[in-house]
């Protein structure tokens, strides 16, 4: 090789050199600035690298009561959010009907309005949803499992069914429920507040089976070392104190950290339980009290980091670029 040839070369070779090395640059620094001396006007050029976190989102109740346009609004707004994935905490139709037809119309329309996420989103049931027996069998040849978990980046989510009744208690509360709406309605006489339904426990904390509670437990004991644990349901099992309330699966629970969430109240509260966050969901196009002033739209905003950082973002003030 002369010496033309091996000077071409080297130059060749620098070039490579150069340009792997400026791309390089911008792989390991982002952040470029045209500013060589004095001060500059930002606060540090030191940026979090790498996101070991993820961030997923929460709908909570649509129904009693669904007021148009509300969750087709959160939908586009959580696209704009983009979280890793969607959860809900029930209530998704208004449900409460042993007709098929009704129901695979009410599923349809939720479906075809959820389907436009542009990421996972995590049925759950609610009292709206799962009624009755037959909405049961519904539920589980469109949806399967009405409690289940799954792990995300090590992360553990158990999804409750807070109406895991038997079948003839379900019935019992079924039937008394019709009987309550009917008074209400005008239909017949008495008062909404006097009827068997309105003193049922069920009606407002719901209840988990021992098939539940022992399939929750085996999965607790499956997985001791996770980073975190996120308890979602619809109703409050919390509150009820019985062993068919959330007493026993609290003690499964028990020395490591978790998180409880839930809806059904339409309007939002937080508390500590047992040394752990436990929330109430408002509503996310489910009917409202206008007294309350803790009844509004919102949609919540998880980020796992080395613990969960909660968000809760009022619809009313998620705007797109149009202020909209």
């Amino acid at each position: 090789m002369n010496f033309k040839s091996n000077a071409l070369s080297c130059l060749l070779l620098l070039s490579i050199v150069q340009t792997a090395c400026k791309k390089q640059e911008a792989i390991q620094a982002p952040f470029r600035h045209s500013i060589t001396e004095g001060p500059v006007p930002w606060t540090s050029d030191q940026f979090e690298e790498t996101e070991e976190d993820f961030t997923f989102g929460i709908i909570s109740d649509l129904n009693g009561g669904e007021r148009e346009g509300v969750y087709s609004k959160a939908v586009t707004q959580l696209n704009r959010l983009d979280p890793t994935f969607v959860l809900s905490v029930g209530d998704l139709i208004d449900g409460g009907t042993e007709d098929s037809l009704q129901l695979a119309k009410e599923w349809d329309s939720f479906d075809r309005r959820t389907a436009q996420l542009n990421m996972p989103f995590f049925h759950l049931g609610g009292n709206h949803d799962l009624t009755n027996p037959a909405m049961r069998v519904f539920w589980e040849n469109r949806f399967g499992p009405r409690y289940y978990h799954f792990l995300y980046e090590d992360v553990l989510f158990l999804m409750l069914d807070s109406e895991d009744y038997t079948e003839a208690r379900m019935m019992e509360i079924y039937q008394a429920r019709d009987s309550a709406i009917r008074i209400i309605d005008g239909d017949l006489p008495g008062i909404y507040e006097e009827t068997t339904y309105y003193h049922m426990p069920e009606r407002r904390i719901g209840a988990m089976g021992t098939e539940q509670l022992e399939y929750f437990k085996a999965v607790l004991k499956e997985h001791p070392q996770v980073r975190w644990t996120f308890v979602l349901m619809h109703k409050p099992l919390w509150m009820r104190e019985d062993s068919k309330g959330l007493g026993p699966l609290e003690d499964a629970l028990a020395g490591r950290n978790y998180t409880v969430i839930n809806g059904h109240f339409h309007s939002f509260s937080y508390r500590k339980r047992k040394g752990m966050d436990y929330s109430i969901l408002g509503t996310t196009g489910g009917s409202q009290n206008p007294a309350d002033s803790l009844a509004f739209d919102h949609i919540s905003l998880v980020r796992m980091d080395s613990i969960p950082v909660v968000t809760h973002l009022r619809m009313d003030g998620i705007l797109n670029e149009k202020g909209l």
